[in-house]
Order: structure tokens, then C-alpha cells, then sequence
């Protein structure tokens, strides 16, 4: 089963428990990155563009707890960077499991099987193994010949161990809805994992490619084509039907940044996963100062083109509790890819895009040092 039970029935009274308390705003998921550092450098991505003083920090094992705690999100994504470069990882990961919140440990998978022996399996754990494709596709994805057999090696010893393993699959306009389908069958079949994460890529301002980012037409027919496909196929993805219906054009939905917040080393970033522009020093104040309303589609120039899941995943999880007779006819009849799009957000009153990562980098880069600098001293001063 692509999501556990156990799952989906502590996510379902955790969304209940914060309707009934009247809470408009709160996190489903939360992306805890304890680094930024990574064994590959997609062309991509634009989460590893640092200089080696921010590659080289880490969150403690006490910090990511720390987190967890004051975020409350039944779930925690952990990405980066490479987790599994981190010498805590499997502190970490058995802190947050010790606290019956569901780990969603995100990997390249080169160092997998290395580690395998470090954790146990569980509910609480899966390994979410980014694949972009087949070999021919993910390799050139990742820019390094051989991962993609690497990670699908480790896949099979983790597998093997008794783990729960999804695959993690970003598109970009490079693989044909044909390649797509055979990839989800080579995932679903051969590889046999419990789900299909899927999303496409996002135009991260500083990634080395630019060239193949799908733009929002071209995702809706690219996940109709490819699901024109599937036929009887049994193909499982780890997240809601109401989402996959999102992908292929079915629903106007509007993104919900606060329901997938995200801490790193720099603290808890404005507004989202995606974009970096400014950071809180609390999850608390995360919630209450980000001036939420002025980003999204139609409302943010960087926001336009975003389909990605960590923005409406939570959109579309809510609007099941919502709404679970819609979700359920959609799931039993499948997605319809023939009728008439839903009307697509207008971006005439979107505001320019602001280019402030360099200055919020350096700002937040400068108060670590000073912050370290003063952690020195008390210590030197203790110590004489």
C-alpha cells in the first residue's frame, strides 16, 4: 500500500483535530533539512549553490529534535543536500520515529546500502530513493553515469531488509508521456516499491539548467498524455487521488506554502520549500509574520508556473477530509483526462519577482558565524 493505514488514519484525526479547534493554518509535513551538502550536483537543482562555510553545517541531532517538537506536523520529510551524509542521520531519524511521527527519509540512494544496517524497519520509516526516469534519463537528470543502478540496487536491498521504499520522481520536459508510463511500470513491477512520488520539477532561480522546467500547460498535458496510457495498470503513487486529478488539470487548486514548512541551518524559511526569502526564528513566528497572501500562483511572479506537491499536496489533503465523496468517485472512476480543463488562475495581478538570495544568504551565513563566534567564547570563558 503506497500510504499505511496507520498513516492515513493519524494524518485524517490530525486534520479533524485541527478543524474542530478552528485552526485555518497548519503543517502537514514537515521538511526538515539538516544539510545542504550533496554527493551529486543536478543541473536541476537549486538547493546546493552555497559556499563550503554554509555546505559544511549541519543541524545537531538536539536542533532537529528541537523542530519536530515545535512544529507538531505528524509528518517529517527529511531532504537536503544528502541526508544520509550526515554523521547523525540515524539519531535523527529514531528521535522523530520515537515520537510516532512518519519519516519520509529522502536519498540519491549512493550510500543506501552502506547504511542500510543503521536503522530498522518500521511504519514510521520509508526511504524516498530520487529517480528521474530510466537509466538513460536519470543519469543524464543527476549529471553522473551509474546512479541510477546504484539506486536501484540499494532499492532492492532495502526491500530485501523489510524497509518501506518510495521512489521519488521529479519530471522535467525531457521524457516523453511514453517514458514516463514505462518508468512508472519498471517502478510499480519490477522494483516493486510501495509508491510513486511524482511532481514537476520547480524553476529554482539558481539551478545550473533552466532549459527544461514544464511550465503549467505543458505538466496538464504531459500527466494527461502519460495517464491516457496507464489503462489497467496498477500503478501506485504515495499521494492523494485529489492531487494526481491537480496534475492533470481537474482542479483549480491554490497552493498552501504553511502546510509544508520547512527548517534548516539558516532556521524556519519564508515562505516555503521552494523559495528562500527571508527566515523566522521560530516556527511560531514563521506562521504568524510571513505575509502568506502575497505568494502563490497570481499573486507572486517566481510562484507562476508551481505545481509542485510540497505546495498542494496539503491543498488536496484538506480538500479530501473536505470533501471525501469527490475524492472517492475520482479514485474508483479513475482520472478523466478528456474533459475540459479547470479554468486556470490568472497571473495579471502577480507582483514582479524579487532577487534577494544573495542578500539573504549572506545575512543569515553572517548571524551563524557571529552566533558560533559567541558560543566560543562562553565556552572559553567556562572552561578558564
Amino acid at each position: 500500500m503506497a500510504v499505511p493505514i496507520i498513516q492515513q488514519v493519524r494524518v485524517g484525526a490530525y486534520i479533524m483535530k485541527q478543524r474542530l479547534k478552528g485552526r485555518e493554518k497548519y503543517p502537514l509535513v514537515l521538511m526538515l533539512e539538516p544539510l545542504f551538502r550533496c554527493n551529486l550536483a543536478c543541473p536541476g537543482c537549486g538547493k546546493i549553490d552555497y559556499e563550503d562555510d554554509v555546505l559544511n553545517r549541519r543541524l545537531s541531532f538536539e536542533q532537529c529534535m528541537e523542530a519536530v517538537d515545535e512544529c507538531g506536523a505528524p509528518i517529517v520529510s527529511i531532504p537536503g543536500g544528502e541526508p544520509l551524509i550526515h554523521k547523525e542521520i540515524k539519531q535523527i531519524v529514531d528521535g522523530i520515529v520515537a515520537r510516532k511521527k512518519f519519516v519520509y527519509l529522502c536519498t540519491n540512494a549512493l550510500l543506501l546500502e552502506k547504511r542500510l544496517g543503521d536503522f530498522e524497519p518500521s511504519p514510521y520509516l520509508t526511504f524516498s530513493v530520487h529517480l528521474d526516469g530510466l537509466e538513460h534519463h536519470h543519469d543524464r537528470a543527476v549529471a553522473q553515469a551509474g546512479t541510477f543502478k546504484r539506486a536501484v540496487s540499494a532499492i532492492k536491498a532495502a526491500k530485501a531488509k523489510g524497509f518501506r521504499v518510495n521512489v521519488n520522481c521529479t519530471l522535467f520536459d525531457q521524457m516523453t508521456a511514453e517514458e514516463c508510463a514505462e518508468f512508472f511500470d519498471f517502478c510499480t513491477n519490477d522494483l516493486q516499491v510501495e509508491g510513486i512520488t511524482v511532481s514537476p520539477g520547480y524553476a529554482y532561480e539558481r539551478a545550473p539548467d533552466q532549459d527544461h522546467f514544464l511550465g503549467r500547460t505543458k505538466t496538464k498535458n504531459l500527466f494527461r498524455d502519460i495517464f491516457r496510457l496507464k489503462g489497467d495498470k496498477k500503478w501506485r503513487f504515495s499521494q492523494s487521488t485529489l492531487f494526481m486529478d491537480f496534475l492533470v488539470g481537474n482542479q483549480e487548486y491554490h497552493c498552501t506554502p504553511w502546510g509544508n514548512p520547512t527548517h534548516n541551518i539558516f532556521g524556519w524559511q519564508k515562505p516555503c520549500y521552494l523559495l528562500s526569502e527571508g527566515y523566522a526564528s521560530s516556527f511560531k513566528a514563521l506562521m504568524e509574520e510571513t505575509e502568506w497572501d502575497t505568494y502563490g500562483t497570481g499573486n507572486y511572479e517566481k510562484c507562476a508556473d508551481c505545481m509542485v506537491h510540497c505546495g498542494y499536496e496539503p491543498t488536496a489533503v484538506t480538500d479530501t477530509v473536505k470533501h471525501p465523496l469527490k475524492a472517492l468517485k475520482i479514485f474508483l472512476r479513475g482520472l478523466d483526462t478528456e474533459k475540459p480543463m479547470a479554468p486556470e488562475i490568472s497571473l495579471e495581478n502577480q507582483r514582479p519577482a524579487k532577487f534577494v538570495f544573495e542578500d539573504v544568504v549572506e545575512t543569515n551565513t553572517d548571524r551563524l558565524a557571529r552566533e558560533e563566534a559567541e558560543r566560543r567564547a562562553k565556552a572559553d570563558h567556562r572552561a578558564a
